[in-house]
């Protein structure tokens, strides 16, 4: 063997051991899916084996799952634009910060340490009929009675933005403190005004860390089932928790094969349209 075919190997040999990974943990599970999700559930409630377009043509017809999947892409945006409102102060005010980068950044990855579906219930207690803000409005005299203010599209999109906020900020905060502040001195040395020149400098070239944590907010939310569980109604389900429903309850593997493959093909397509457009580099600094 050359030397140069050696060389040419010794990327792949390296990397061996983490695509093994990838292939056994990713794609081989995708692969049953997708084999599952043609096979057909018998009126005796066993799966036949075979192939079958039955769970493709109701998941792709059907009204019903259309709806569910348009609700759910509006709850993520909605989400997302929320989670970009907030989170861009708040990434400015860290990155701009001086000398407490570190303890603000602790701060803000601390509701990572606590699990997310008690993050989640946790507005039970807040928002609860016998919560926190109902008992404040009932012993302030402001209401006669506790206001129901769960299970609701509201409540499901509020929970939403606290479990996806951090994202957005950190992206953001990566893109903001690779900025050289000399740009935004010297803009005002030119005549510009501090707003004029957060918008002609410092915007522009934060975007990209902007369309990063837009991009995760949006999938992650898109995908959730626990937060419309857990803070919706019966109307206020999303597509993942369609996905649940008829897998762990119904029982229905090939059906619920083809409705998650159904939603991995579109939050794909946004991820393969972000990268297109923007790469895939500024996400990795984010997750970094």
């Amino acid at each position: 063997m050359s030397v140069e075919s050696r060389e040419a190997r010794q990327p792949w040999i390296l990397l061996s051991p983490a695509l093994s990974a990838v292939a056994l943990l990713l794609f081989v599970p995708l692969g049953f899916i997708l084999v599952y999700s043609f096979w057909l559930r018998t009126a005796t409630g066993a799966d036949q084996a075979g192939f079958y377009l039955d769970n493709w043509a109701e998941a792709l017809s059907d009204p019903f799952y259309r709806d569910i999947l348009l609700n759910t892409l509006k709850i993520a945006a909605i989400t997302t634009l929320v989670c970009a409102l907030m989170g861009y102060p708040a990434a400015y005010f860290i990155a701009r910060s001086r000398g407490n980068k570190a303890i603000l950044l602790l701060l803000l990855m601390l509701p990572f340490w606590i699990s997310y579906i008690i993050r989640t219930m946790s507005w039970i207690n807040i928002l609860g009929v016998s919560g926190a803000v109902n008992w404040v409005l009932t012993s302030l005299g402001i209401v006669a009675e506790p206001i129901q203010m769960l299970y609701n599209e509201t409540t499901v999109i509020l929970g939403l933005v606290h479990f996806l906020l951090p994202f957005m900020v950190l992206n953001v905060f990566v893109s903001l403190d690779g900025i050289d502040t000399t740009l935004e001195d010297a803009a005002n040395s030119l005549g510009a005004t501090r707003w004029q020149a957060f918008l002609q400098v410092t915007l522009p070239l934060s975007l990209p860390g902007l369309a990063a944590g837009g991009l995760l907010c949006f999938v992650l939310g898109a995908g959730t089932y626990i937060t419309p569980l857990v803070l919706g109604g019966p109307t206020d389900a999303m597509f993942a928790n369609l996905v649940f429903e008829a897998i762990i309850t119904q029982l229905n593997w090939p059906l619920g094969s083809a409705l998650s493959l159904m939603l991995l093909a579109v939050l794909g397509a946004l991820v393969l349209l972000y990268n297109r457009y923007l790469g895939m580099a500024q996400l990795m600094k984010g997750l970094g």
